[in-house]
């Protein structure tokens, strides 16, 4: 095979979407738990382990940076939020309200990492067809 850097924007948008995905997924969970007593709400930190990957060498052009980044690098970590805090009796602290919003916001993430994608393959076709 050719050795090319042509799919490392799509290998990290791919592993972004990844992560839109599996947050719609976390975020419905929490949603489902918010009458589980004692249940904390849970999230994925991907912006700041894609941040990290990224932000090794600040001398380096995007290009670079996005072709060091590793997928082992990029791991999508679920945590638990607040796990100390409730302001609930019942020891819970999901708020539908911020889910509903946190959902809204990824939904929009999710759907322009998804148009990014659609335009990386529309310029490496352009490039491989010359149209």
């Amino acid at each position: 095979m050719i050795n090319s850097n042509a799919f490392d924007y799509v290998r990290v948008l791919d592993k972004a979407a990844d992560a839109a995905w599996i947050r719609n997924q976390v975020l419905a969970n929490n949603m489902a738990n918010i009458n589980t007593p004692g249940y904390k709400r849970q999230d994925i930190n991907f912006e700041g382990e894609l941040e990290r990957a990224l932000g090794h060498s600040r001398y380096k052009t995007m290009d670079e940076k996005v072709a060091g980044v590793k997928d082992n690098r990029t791991l999508i970590r679920t945590y638990t939020d607040y796990s100390n805090f409730s302001y609930r009796v019942d020891g819970n602290n999901v708020d539908i309200d911020t889910e509903n919003i946190m959902l809204a916001k990824n939904q929009l993430k999710y759907n322009g990492i998804m148009s990014c994608l659609t335009n990386e393959f529309t310029n490496l076709k352009t490039a491989m067809t010359g149209q």
